[in-house]
């Protein structure tokens, strides 16, 4: 299961109404996959949302040193595929995060997202989560 920034907020914050699903649905996978750019987006996003900024960079922290999470380390060709992917979608409001996410997902066969963006249904991936 590939872990979004959406679906780790739904996770985090156990006021979002999708927090049960997220936790039911990370409770049953074996397997989890995201990239630091989520963990990125992630931090500003919590605090934007007013949740309290030393249990959001635990939690970040724990994510990233999790062994049972892979974390893909965003390289300059990661990066660069991920900005082509981007222009050769410009019909679609994918940010350079969504992006690289895509690319990491299809080139370790994931197909499932734990997310809430429909940008993942609309590159073919699984969304798990409602919007």
């Amino acid at each position: 299961m590939f872990l979004d920034t959406s679906g780790l907020y739904s996770f985090f914050d156990e006021k979002d109404f999708r927090n049960p699903d997220a936790v039911s649905r990370i409770g049953v996978a074996n397997f989890f996959i995201t990239h630091n750019y989520v963990l990125a987006e992630f931090i500003p996003l919590c605090l934007s949302r007013g949740l309290n900024r030393v249990k959001t960079l635990e939690f970040a922290e724990t994510i990233s040193k999790n062994e049972l999470i892979e974390i893909i380390w965003v390289n300059e060709e990661i990066h660069i595929k991920a900005f082509n992917l981007l222009k050769d979608r410009l019909d679609k409001s994918y940010s350079l995060c969504d992006a690289v996410s895509f690319i990491v997902m299809r080139e370790h066969g994931v197909t499932e997202a734990l997310t809430t963006d429909r940008h993942f249904e609309q590159e073919g991936f699984i969304k798990l989560l409602i919007s």
